[in-house]
């Protein structure tokens, strides 16, 4: 099961580092969806925070909030712990168990419920929890990635994706868990994070020229993008 995944080690022998060379770049995505929406938080929580790179970077831009950050992952802790100072803390807990803080802001999600077993489960446990929801949502699904097959079971056996979306059915399972979808737009992972693969970079030549008919119809025929979501 893909929580066990995080739990025993798993998961961070099949991604060392725990994609922290991604935080810089997912803290941008969020401050300027944030920043679109006037939307400054006193204190902001991560479920499912990982490494805590994404908070670290977060509060660099953001001097006067208070950040939480939580996980299941022993391992995850171990990474993000000593990165705690007395505006940023990380928990070794299940947030949705805990009892209610009515003090939060912003609560986000980034890359986290497609590894949920009862994916819908969470997004009801966590809608009441905060003015603000923010999620980024790998979009697994695209002609390129069934065509080849390879993509998405690379997500299943080593990212641990037990859930796939493309931007209507990730949009709609929000919707159907009584969220109120604010804002959203792309984020093109493969076009902008460091160091990618020679076939990725290759990949990005077509991306790029399909997208002269349109950015749903690029990500829906080639992938390599996900959805960052702004919610109430």
């Amino acid at each position: 099961m893909p929580q066990s995944m995080h739990q025993s080690g798993e998961y961070l022998e099949n991604n060392p580092g725990w994609h922290s060379h991604a935080s810089p770049y997912k803290a941008r995505w969020i401050a300027d969806i944030l920043a679109r929406n006037r939307i400054t938080p006193g204190k902001l929580v991560e479920v499912g925070c990982g490494s805590g790179q994404i908070l670290v970077e977060l509060a660099k831009r953001y001097p006067q909030t208070y950040f939480e950050g939580y996980d299941i992952s022993p391992q995850a802790m171990a990474i993000a712990t000593p990165k705690a100072t007395e505006r940023l803390s990380y928990h070794h807990a299940d947030f949705i168990a805990l009892e209610p803080d009515p003090g939060i802001d912003v609560a986000m999600a980034i890359d986290v419920f497609e590894h949920v077993d009862d994916y819908r489960g969470f997004l009801r446990g966590l809608k009441s929890r905060a003015t603000w929801k923010l999620f980024h949502i790998p979009l697994d699904l695209s002609v390129q990635a069934l065509l080849r097959g390879k993509g998405i079971m690379y997500a299943r056996t080593r990212m641990g994706h037990v859930h796939y979306f493309y931007k209507d059915t990730a949009l709609m399972t929000l919707e159907d868990c009584g969220y109120e979808v604010v804002d959203w737009n792309y984020t093109h992972g493969n076009e902008t994070l460091p160091n990618p693969a020679l076939k990725t970079r290759a990949m990005n030549i077509p991306r790029k020229l399909l997208r002269l008919f349109g950015e749903d119809f690029s990500v829906r025929m080639t992938g390599g993008s996900s959805l960052l979501v702004l919610a109430r």
